[in-house]
């Protein structure tokens, strides 16, 4: 049974897929997380400022070790690996 969950790869044409190419570049591959939020502009652009306010060491008002609970538990909620 396919997914039906919308999502972008590098392959796409237009801004999509030129953001997945940047995407690749920089990560050397674009993340699952980049894949769907490049499907909704409305919600990407939101939750990608929330990610770099709480997860860059110059402006993040989260200690080290704070991002990394944070980060585990998200991973918890989403059913990661632990």
């Amino acid at each position: 049974m396919d997914a039906r969950i919308m999502s972008v790869t590098e392959q796409a044409r237009g801004w999509r897929g030129l953001l997945a190419r940047l995407a690749k570049r920089r990560y050397g591959a674009v993340p699952g997380l980049m894949r769907l939020l490049l499907a909704d502009l409305a919600v990407m652009t939101p939750t990608l400022w929330l990610y770099r306010h709480l997860h860059e060491r110059t402006s993040s008002p989260l200690t080290p070790l704070q991002r990394e609970m944070l980060a585990a538990v998200v991973n918890g909620l989403v059913g990661g690996a632990p």
